[in-house]
């Protein structure tokens, strides 16, 4: 099918409804997972410690996530993750001892790595590059609408089964995911099932593309290794790349900014989290317009207007001593983060190679998921050594500092077409 002729609402069921549903899924056990730890007799910073389990599960599990990907393509590599990550959840609903719940939410952290790099591979190699930032901020936004979902359907069957209510959901939702993943087109070269080999060999194999047109043909691939590949485009790796971990810093940091600094100024819980809802709506509401931008002018009118406001919210936070300051403060940060979704994913599409793209976003993931692990971690240092005011105010220095990476490397002009290989060079 010609380029001029792409939507993204043809491909929209194949390449949104599993994440939609596997977000759905994890959104509905979030919750409950600190709770659970508690009612099994573990200590509050054993429930905090649990929580962060999941995104431990997902950095190691990166690398071998691309393995994985590259070995039997992302149609697969999308199924057996939501299987996987089913079985986690099946695991933290019906066992009674802590050490048998922890391997359940680590394999759920697993699963979420390797269907985040399936389907950011899936939508890379399925979409026209003119329409790449509109379709990864679409999957952006459908990850977030589905995380805010998942919660009201888990508080009602936990309403009135207990606390496995919520995992009973997310089996449901993963499993969802998975027969949906079964409908996903092959993409040229991938492993059907039954065949041997992954996308790295064999003969050129002709196969419909996700659109349903014409049929494209993908070449044999020269074998490629996790660490050819790197090597191969260390330059973008440690610029770009920096700006990534950077941004996912912030990212994830803010999440525990809101909340801490409203307990602060002495809020109570239901309006921290009504303040927390309204931003994660703005979120929602953004990411369509953000996507279209990035398309039409560039990845830069996006990268440092997010990154910018963020630092901005970040730093008028602790001057913010009432519920309206800080909503006003919230939504901005909200705005910020929602305008930039989907530019992880849209960056390191950007700059993927073909052949070794599992390879390289798996090594893009873990650098991003470097940040969302360093970002909260320095939010507790430098509140444990100074005070919180002055922790957020390093955020935001962060976020600054993201701004000033990703505008600096990020090329300035209107992309027009797939850019040039940029590896070392």
């Amino acid at each position: 099918m010609p380029a001029d002729d792409f939507s993204l609402r043809r491909i929209a069921i194949p390449a949104f409804a599993p994440t939609f549903l596997f977000g759905l899924g994890e959104g509905a056990i979030l919750p409950v997972v600190a709770l659970s730890v508690r009612q099994l007799g573990g200590s509050v910073a054993l429930a905090a410690l649990m929580v962060t389990l999941i995104g431990i599960g997902s950095l190691v599990t990166n690398i071998p996530a691309s393995l994985i990907t590259t070995r039997y393509g992302e149609r697969w590599a999308l199924v057996g993750a939501a299987v996987w990550g089913a079985a986690g959840m099946l695991l933290c609903a019906l066992v009674q001892h802590l050490g048998a719940f922890a391997v359940g939410v680590f394999m759920i952290g697993m699963a979420n790595s390797v269907f985040s790099l399936a389907r950011q591979s899936y939508l890379t190699e399925a979409v026209p590059f003119h329409y790449r930032a509109r379709a990864l901020s679409t999957l952006g936004g459908v990850i977030r609408i589905g995380l805010f979902i998942g919660p009201f359907p888990a508080a009602a069957l936990i309403h009135v089964v207990g606390l496995s209510g919520g995992y009973w959901i997310g089996v449901a939702g993963l499993l969802l995911a998975a027969v949906v993943a079964l409908r996903v087109p092959d993409l040229p070269g991938e492993p059907s099932a039954g065949s041997e080999g992954g996308a790295t060999g064999g003969s050129a194999t002709t196969i419909p593309d996700a659109a349903g047109g014409t049929a494209r043909r993908r070449r044999p691939a020269p074998t490629t290794t996790i660490r050819s590949v790197a090597l191969a485009h260390r330059r973008i790796l440690l610029t770009i790349g920096i700006g990534i971990l950077l941004v996912s810093a912030v990212r994830a940091s803010r999440q525990a900014v809101l909340p801490l600094w409203a307990e602060q100024i002495g809020l109570d819980a239901a309006v921290t989290a009504l303040i927390y809802g309204l931003a994660g709506g703005i979120e929602m509401l953004v990411f369509l317009p953000a996507g279209r931008v990035m398309d039409r002018r560039g990845r830069l009118w996006v990268a440092v207007p997010c990154t910018v406001l963020m630092g901005v919210a970040l730093f008028f936070i602790p001057f913010t001593h009432s519920d309206t300051t800080l909503l006003m403060a919230a939504l901005l940060l909200g705005f910020g983060n929602g305008i930039g979704s989907g530019l992880v994913m849209t960056l390191g599409a950007d700059y993927s190679p073909s052949p070794g793209r599992a390879h390289f976003l798996g090594v893009w993931r873990l650098m991003a998921d470097l940040g969302s692990t360093g970002g909260p971690a320095l939010l507790s240092a430098v509140t444990a050594a100074t005070a919180l005011s002055a922790a957020i105010w390093c955020t935001a220095l962060v976020a600054f500092a993201a701004a000033g990476v990703l505008g600096h490397f990020i090329p300035r002009t209107r992309i027009r077409g797939r850019p040039e290989k940029n590896d070392a060079t």
